[in-house]
């Protein structure tokens, strides 16, 4: 308000006011006119020095720009100077890749990591969004987590945390390799590229792949005639061992199972025997069922006494 009433002050009205005529014989007196004292009160205003200092200048200043720019070549001309500097300072040698490296891929996950940075080698560093290939390469299924980089050299270096499979699991259309928790890291041709692993199979058989494990870890002493675990009805396993002979494990407590069968062949040679199917389904009750040839045998020397072989049916899963 006070800045306002200054500024009427020193308006037309005031600026008509004549000076006093100075008598003859007398000195001009050196105070200030009324005009000249009123512009030094309102200089002395923080205000309104700010404005006269600074935002005027700023106002000429924008205004002059927008002038400028208004102009559709004076944009153009910007714009493309600004777009070769920039390409000036991206296409310097130091900020140029040339190859790419892969580290912790075997050589099937390194070509598709390759397919995947399908780059026009030389290429800038700042035209390849590193961000967005990491999240590419975690997206296969053989990749646990990735790291994307421009190595010193002009090397765009790819570092993949590759899971590891545990098990081949044997599908409907084909054979899987998954890891620990199950993920599907790839897929075999034959059962021979990785004889190495166990051989699981069935629906459901990845999603348990924990007790699997637990069962070939338990299976070590016998592992050589291990041929497999499948998964039955989704909720137990049945072991298969060379000679297709079969133990049915319980859906619960399926490791204490396996150890009891494990102890029986140790104490009995149980699993050298003409056994075909060892059911521990039933805990307090385990049941042999023997194959064709050994069955053939009993039956015979059953008749030969007058004794009916006995013989108790075991269901069969659904």
């Amino acid at each position: 308000m006070r800045t306002l009433k200054l500024l009427w002050q020193i308006t037309i009205p005031s600026l008509r006011r004549l000076p006093e005529a100075v008598p003859s014989g007398m000195r001009r007196d050196p105070a200030p006119t009324l005009w000249s004292y009123r512009y030094q009160r309102l200089m002395l205003t923080p205000a309104y020095r700010r404005l006269v200092r600074i935002g005027l200048p700023s106002a000429v200043a924008v205004l002059m720009l927008g002038g400028w720019f208004a102009a559709p070549g004076n944009r153009a001309w910007l714009l493309a100077e600004i777009e070769a500097v920039k390409n000036a300072i991206q296409e310097r040698p130091e900020f140029m890749v040339h190859d790419i490296e892969v580290i912790g891929a075997d050589r099937a996950l390194s070509v598709a990591i390759h397919g995947i940075a399908d780059f026009d080698f030389p290429l800038s560093s700042f035209d390849i969004d590193l961000a967005a290939l990491r999240d590419r390469v975690t997206e296969l299924s053989a990749v646990r987590r990735a790291e994307v980089s421009v190595a010193p050299g002009g090397v765009l270096r790819v570092v993949v945390d590759q899971r590891k499979p545990v098990a081949v699991w044997r599908y409907s259309d084909g054979l899987r390799l998954i890891d620990a928790e199950g993920v599907m890291t790839g897929m075999i041709a034959s059962r021979s590229d990785r004889a190495d692993l166990p051989l699981i199979a069935g629906d459901g058989a990845r999603d348990a792949i924990d007790e699997a494990l637990a069962l070939f870890a338990t299976a070590e002493p016998i592992k050589d005639r291990v041929r497999g675990l499948v998964r039955m009805g989704e909720r137990r396993w049945d072991m298969v061992l060379d000679g297709d002979l079969r133990i049915l494990l319980p859906a619960e407590g399926a490791v204490q199972a396996l150890q009891r069968v494990l102890a029986l062949h140790e104490a009995q040679d149980l699993l050298d025997r003409d056994v075909a199917v060892v059911d521990m389904r039933l805990g307090q009750r385990p049941t042999l069922r023997l194959n064709q040839p050994a069955l053939n045998v009993l039956r015979n020397a059953a008749a030969s006494a007058g004794y009916a072989a006995p013989a108790a049916p075991i269901e069969e899963e659904q």
